[in-house]
């Protein structure tokens, strides 16, 4: 029996089919917003064994997915942030209508970003023995990006987010900071 928190509120687009060709922004924070891929110095974000992983499966996702393309990426400290692009799709399962199918839709936002967390966990897993790490935290933020002037704001962000890191809610020695309900403008001006 599947334990189901229904209170949950999502973030997703309603009725929108998430594995529709065009740009996605996603976010991805691990366990307790913990520090475990590197760190930034000089504003440069300098990955440790577990961050080459992180950077390595992201790069992977295109030969797992051969309808999506990356574009800006940038492992953080304790988060990533990418965008995704995904091309015509044309992949549908045939399901006998008897079963009812769990988890994202195949190929969608959803399967990608489950697919590649679980290949980084596994992976990280291996690495660190007998260690068994619980890097992620439950869901993802995503970003349907909309045109072109979304798409170069969300990657400007993205490639200056390392130098931004002494003013992000994320950092964990801003405490000043992670006290504040986080609000994220990607409007560069």
């Amino acid at each position: 029996m599947l334990n189901i928190d229904r209170n949950r509120r999502s973030i997703r687009l309603p009725d929108y089919d998430y594995t529709t060709p065009g740009a996605y922004f996603v976010t991805i924070c691990t366990f307790n917003k913990e520090c475990l891929f590197g760190e930034i110095k000089d504003d440069v974000m300098r990955l440790n064994d577990i961050g080459s992983l992180v950077f390595e499966c992201w790069q992977g996702i295109t030969k797992h997915f051969n309808h999506v393309r990356l574009d800006e990426f940038i492992v953080m400290p304790n988060h990533l942030h990418g965008i995704l692009i995904i091309d015509n799709y044309k992949g549908e399962a045939y399901l006998a209508p008897t079963t009812n199918p769990l988890g994202p839709k195949k190929g969608s936002i959803g399967a990608i970003v489950g697919s590649f967390k679980s290949s980084v966990t596994r992976r990280a897993n291996k690495l660190c023995c007998s260690i068994k790490m619980h890097l992620w935290q439950r869901g993802y933020y995503e970003h349907v990006l909309r045109n072109d002037i979304d798409l170069n704001n969300i990657r400007k962000y993205i490639s200056i987010n390392p130098a931004r890191w002494a003013l992000d809610h994320e950092d964990p020695s801003n405490q000043e900071l992670r006290d504040i309900k986080p609000f994220i403008s990607y409007e560069i001006l």
